[in-house]
């Protein structure tokens, strides 16, 4: 019995205040490709996520390579959008490292005006809920550096359980192999409450 091909379908989720639009070709204005430079520019993001999005034609390609996800069901990429004025808050992107079995990996990040806020874990939990009603993912990963606590707090509030840690095993924006804390859900866990107890 073969397993069913396991694919990312672009939707755009709403979320009220925020819109979570695929990323792409589109929208991919000049300010799209300015917020896309800005953002590698930031201090935190540089480290935490680095982003080869330093100019706009870096940035065109970064979003070229995102549509390919999308193209191929492999990635799910999106902008986090201000409804109000569709101005760019952040994004969060759902990719596949075992599409046969499943298994999914998830990332953020956000620019320093949408911080606090709340969003990072309001824009996890609906892409991960996502991943799992539409795409039939079995096992969601979540991977931070151990110093970036305000990531480990969206993942607990996310309800992803902590698994333990991985030892020197990703390159971050500083030229360094941090250590890692790995958090997981399963497609069985629990929904998280309202605040991640």
């Amino acid at each position: 019995m073969s397993t069913p091909q396991r694919t990312f379908a672009r939707t755009t989720l709403d979320l009220g205040d925020v819109q979570l639009h695929p990323w792409g070709r589109e929208p991919a204005g000049p300010e799209r490709l300015d917020a896309l430079v800005a953002a590698a520019a930031d201090p935190t993001i540089a480290l935490w996520n680095p982003l080869p999005t330093a100019d706009p034609q870096a940035a065109q390609a970064w979003l070229e390579a995102r549509e390919d996800g999308w193209n191929r069901g492999a990635g799910a990429a999106f902008a986090a959008l201000d409804t109000t004025h569709g101005t760019l808050l952040g994004t969060v992107n759902l990719r596949w490292t075992d599409r046969a079995d499943g298994q999914a990996m998830i990332g953020y990040w956000f620019l320093p005006e949408a911080r606090g806020r709340g969003l990072a874990t309001r824009t996890t939990r609906a892409v991960t809920t996502w991943g799992f009603r539409t795409a039939d993912a079995r096992r969601i990963e979540l991977a931070h550096a151990t110093g970036n606590d305000a990531s480990c707090r969206v993942a607990l509030r996310c309800g992803y359980l902590p698994e333990g840690t991985l030892r020197a095993s990703h390159l971050f924006g500083d030229g360094r192999h941090h250590d890692e804390h790995l958090h997981a859900r399963l497609t069985t866990d629990p929904e998280p409450g309202p605040r991640g107890s």
